[in-house]
């Protein structure tokens, strides 16, 4: 089954780049450039999965998170924060927001991917 994965993010290029890993690692992404529009995409065409940056305009991936969680409906989705943000503060403050995993920018694309199936594994019983 093809999962879908909400992406995040404000910088088109990377956001392109992370969407093209994810296509290439058979998923079907779904992009936002905010943390609202990407709301605004969660709630019209769905997601399994969350991939977000921290740092955006109009709505942050903390407030994301915060919105995802508080949604009965979405409450369960697996997240994942994807930023630069590699200060011990920052990644505990998103695993208190409801983050499931934290990378930091720049990654490794083979690792995005690993973190990415055990969130499936782990969260929506994917083996």
């Amino acid at each position: 089954m093809k999962r879908k994965v909400l992406l995040a993010e404000d910088d088109p290029v990377f956001r392109e780049l992370v969407s093209d890993i994810l296509q290439e690692a058979g998923y079907e992404v779904v992009a936002g450039e905010n943390g609202q529009e990407a709301l605004d995409l969660l709630l019209t065409r769905g997601a399994d999965m969350a991939v977000l940056d921290l740092n955006m305009p109009v709505m942050d991936g903390l407030e994301l998170t915060r919105r995802i969680r508080s949604d009965e409906r979405l409450k369960e989705m697996p997240i994942l924060m994807l930023t630069v943000r590699s200060y011990v503060e920052d990644q505990i403050t998103g695993f208190d927001r409801g983050a499931d995993d934290y990378l930091t920018k720049p990654f490794d694309r083979k690792m995005l991917i690993a973190r990415l199936r055990v969130l499936e594994r782990r969260i929506l019983g994917n083996a």
